[in-house]
């Protein structure tokens, strides 16, 4: 079993003092219910639907993903000691036994010719899952599932993603900058280019925030079913994912909510001069709000 975090983005508003982390964690799928509670995160994940069956086999066998603790049974949520001797080694054989199982069967109906949206279900129970998660808002995360009450599995996962924040700086952002996950110089150098060859023939300096938006997006949005064949993307076949997100309908604009610009406090007020804009964080406007019809609205008037 695999438990990863690592920070890909991390940034704070100097207007405000804000701070806005993005975290891609790798963690058993089993747990993955749990963290969908949690409604003041942006998230992607890698999707069942995408990936090959036979990745995931392959995973599975090499790398399932099993509980972090073994307790023992007693009343109530939180389990009794750990089990030791034959129980501990009779529980894991089950465990176990039941993935070779999970296995032939997958491997069954994949020679079937079912979907991997279906084979790849069968699955789950083993297989790990990887996220993009941004937030503005960790303490009600850190205390409720790094603590002794909490499933232990889901308990090392926070307790990885508090590490990876407490050790991370984040970058100072001044009003009209933006917080994009998985852009490096690189990709700044290739928008430039990009710019440059598409600007008529005018001289670009520096890459366009829009170019190095749309191309954040396009690649938060890989991770729901990864370049499986290792290549690296260009820049046109990000803008032209990205089109087909913000171009759909609906739109899939779940990739747009990584990005994020510092709001401005309004100092008569004291209040946020754009909350509408803010979606689930505190004090950054979301890349998604700016899209035209990002989401369908029920119209109760």
């Amino acid at each position: 079993m695999t438990i990863t975090a690592k920070v890909v983005a991390d940034s704070v508003a100097r207007s405000s003092g804000v701070r806005i982390t993005t975290m891609e964690i790798y963690y058993p799928r089993m747990i993955h219910s749990e963290f969908m509670t949690h409604r003041v995160f942006a998230r992607n994940a890698s999707s069942s639907r995408a990936m090959p069956v036979a990745k995931l086999l392959s995973s599975v066998w090499h790398n399932p993903a099993e509980p972090s603790a073994w307790g023992s049974n007693k009343p109530g949520m939180q389990a009794g000691a750990e089990l030791t001797g034959w129980r501990l080694e009779l529980t894991k054989l089950a465990w176990h036994g039941a993935r070779v199982g999970a296995l032939g069967a997958a491997w069954l109906a994949m020679k079937a010719g079912a979907h991997k949206q279906i084979v790849n279900r069968i699955l789950e129970p083993w297989s790990h899952i990887r996220v993009l998660v941004t937030s503005t808002h960790w303490s009600n995360f850190w205390a409720l599932r790094d603590h002794p009450d909490a499933d232990p599995t889901i308990r090392e996962l926070a307790r990885k993603m508090h590490d990876a924040y407490d050790i991370s700086t984040p970058k100072i952002l001044e009003n009209g900058e933006w917080h994009m996950p998985y852009i490096n110089e690189q990709d700044k150098s290739n928008a430039v280019i990009y710019d440059a060859m598409h600007n008529n023939g005018k001289t670009v300096i520096q890459e366009k925030p829009e170019t190095l938006l749309r191309m954040s997006a396009a690649h938060c949005a890989r991770l729901s079913y990864n370049l499986f064949s290792g290549a690296k993307p260009t820049v046109e076949a990000d803008l032209k994912l990205f089109d087909q997100l913000a171009g759909s309908a609906p739109v899939h604009a779940s990739p747009l909510e990584h990005q994020a610009t510092p709001d401005a406090i309004n100092q008569q007020t004291g209040k946020w001069m754009d909350p509408d804009k803010h979606g689930c964080f505190t004090g950054f406007k979301q890349f998604r709000k700016y899209v035209e019809g990002e989401a369908i609205m029920e119209n109760y008037t």
